[in-house]
């Protein structure tokens, strides 16, 4: 894979999480084989491919499971105690990241599989913009023709993201939008250190969303960038169904 340019820039796995749906009862999720080796490991290898040096895993649920997968990776290890949501996890990797890094990639331990060399085209234009916008956000979206239980992008009349709004929030008008977040971010750590600290807690789950970081640069006037990628290979796993359709759609495209 072809180095795409990054300045001062980490990234960020999150790779806590239970991952109920998989039924794995004895490791995580992101330690599932696909194409012979851990879904994590395919996002190390993606994330190295980008000529990142410094990668933050955020470990939780079955944590030696997959710090065993990683033996070997040069990689730093953070521990969520408590899972309390994405942005706690990126709260937790914070306290770990190196002197010297102001900005971070932050992507899931499980939908960043299928990354690959075709993309690095869309994936340059989103650390580009990055930098030359100085956004507090640059996320990446792309479009899916079965966006169901997605986080749906809300722009506005001109175009700006306003909002992701997740599936069971969304209203029957914002359920047809096809503009989906596969959660590939590039976040100012200034801005992390500034409004992390401020997201609430969901009534629901008892968790901090990493998403609602887009409603308080949205409504702080924070530069909120998306980079479209189209219709990229891409599948978030939760279940060993998907699982099955990401190791085709992965046969396909390597």
């Amino acid at each position: 894979m072809s180095e795409v340019k990054v300045k001062n820039t980490a990234a960020i796995i999150l790779a806590a999480g239970k991952g109920k749906r998989m039924q794995m009862d004895n490791a995580n999720k992101v330690t599932a084989q696909l194409a012979d080796k851990p879904l994590i490991l395919h996002i190390i290898d993606f994330i190295k491919g980008l000529g990142i040096n410094t990668t933050i895993v955020v470990v939780g649920h079955h944590k030696e499971s997959v710090m065993h997968a990683l033996d070997g990776q040069h990689v730093l290890f953070a521990e969520q105690k408590e899972l309390l949501g994405t942005g706690d996890a990126v709260v937790t990797a914070l306290r770990v990241l190196p002197g010297g890094i102001s900005d971070v990639l932050v992507v899931y331990g499980d939908d960043a599989v299928l990354y690959s060399e075709k993309n690095l085209p869309t994936l340059q234009q989103l650390f580009t913009t990055h930098e030359q916008i100085h956004d507090a956000i640059t996320l990446l979206t792309i479009e899916q023709e079965n966006p169901s239980d997605l986080g749906r992008i809300v722009r506005d009349e001109s175009g700006k993201i306003i909002a992701i709004v997740e599936e069971k929030d969304a209203t029957d008008e914002e359920r047809k939008i096809t503009e989906i977040n596969p959660g590939c971010f590039l976040f100012s750590v200034e801005f992390l250190k500034i409004y992390l600290p401020k997201l609430s807690k969901s009534l629901v789950t008892g968790e901090y969303y990493l998403t609602q970081l887009i409603d308080l640069a949205v409504a702080n006037g924070e530069s909120v960038t998306g980079v479209q990628g189209g219709k990229m290979d891409w599948r978030g796993i939760n279940t060993k169904e998907e699982l099955e359709t990401a190791e085709k759609l992965y046969q396909e495209t390597h």
